[in-house]
C-alpha cells in the first residue's frame, strides 16, 4: 500500500507544485471489503482497487492527520472516519502501463512515477544493499513498490524503484535493478508486468 499512497503524492506534486505526505494508514485500515474497497489491508492488495477506492473516499488525510502506525503493530486498525481529506487528491481514473514493454515503461515514469508489482521474496532482493541488483527475482508478484526513473551504470541499464522498507534499506530505501532485453517481457523481478498510474 505504501506504493500507492506515494504515487499519488508523486501525481499531487506533478498536479499542484505542493509536496505532501498522505496516509498510508487509511489505505490498509479502510481499503477493504467493509468499507467499500476490494484490498485486505496488511495482507495485502492492488494498485488498481487502492486507486478505485480513493476516487470512492474523495482523497486521501495527510499522513500526520492519519499516521502509520501498521510497521509497529503488524497489524491493521479500525478505519478512522474523523481525519480530513486533502482537497485534489481524489483520484478521477488510472492508466495501466503496457505490459511486457520497456518503451512502454520508460515513456511512462519520463511523464510520473509509476506503482509496479514485484517479487521482492528472494534474497536476492532482501538482501540488497546498494549498485544494480542483476541477481535471480522470479516474477511471481507479492511487493508492491514505486518506479521513479531508469538510467545506465556503465553499460548495465537500470530501473530505480523506490520501497516501503525505511531509508536503511538499500540506497536510502530505494533499489535499483537490471533493465533491458536480457531480464524477459517479464523485466527484472518481473517489474514489467503490472504498472499504473493515477490520475487526479
Amino acid at each position: 500500500f505504501p506504493s500507492h499512497d506515494r504515487k499519488i503524492e508523486g501525481a499531487y506534486y506533478i498536479k499542484t507544485g505542493k509536496s505532501i505526505s498522505l496516509s498510508e494508514q487509511q489505505l490498509v485500515d479502510c481499503d477493504n471489503l467493509q468499507n467499500g474497497g476490494k484490498d485486505h489491508g496488511c495482507n495485502g492488495g492492488l494498485m488498481d482497487n487502492a486507486f478505485k477506492w480513493v476516487g470512492k473516499n474523495g482523497g486521501l488525510c495527510t499522513e500526520t492527520d492519519y499516521p502509520y502506525v501498521s510497521g509497529t503493530t503488524m497489524t491493521s486498525g479500525s478505519c478512522k472516519k474523523t481525519c480530513s481529506l486533502v482537497s485534489g487528491t481524489k483520484v478521477t481514473g488510472f492508466v495501466d502501463v503496457p505490459p511486457s514493454s520497456d518503451d512502454a515503461m520508460m515513456s511512462a515514469v519520463s511523464k510520473q512515477p509509476v506503482s509496479v508489482a514485484i517479487e521482492a521474496d528472494q534474497k536476492s532482493f532482501q538482501m540488497y544493499k546498494s549498485g544494480v541488483m542483476r541477481g535471480v527475482c522470479g516474477s511471481n508478484l507479492d511487493h508492491g513498490v514505486l518506479l521513479v526513473g531508469y538510467g545506465c551504470e556503465g553499460e548495465i541499464k537500470w530501473y530505480k524503484l523506490k520501497n516501503s522498507w525505511g531509508s536503511g534499506w538499500g540506497e536510502e530505501g530505494y533499489i535499483r535493478i537490471g533493465r533491458g532485453a536480457e531480464y524477459g517481457s517479464e523485466g527484472e523481478c518481473g517489474v514489467l508486468l503490472e504498472g499504473s498510474y493515477p490520475v487526479l
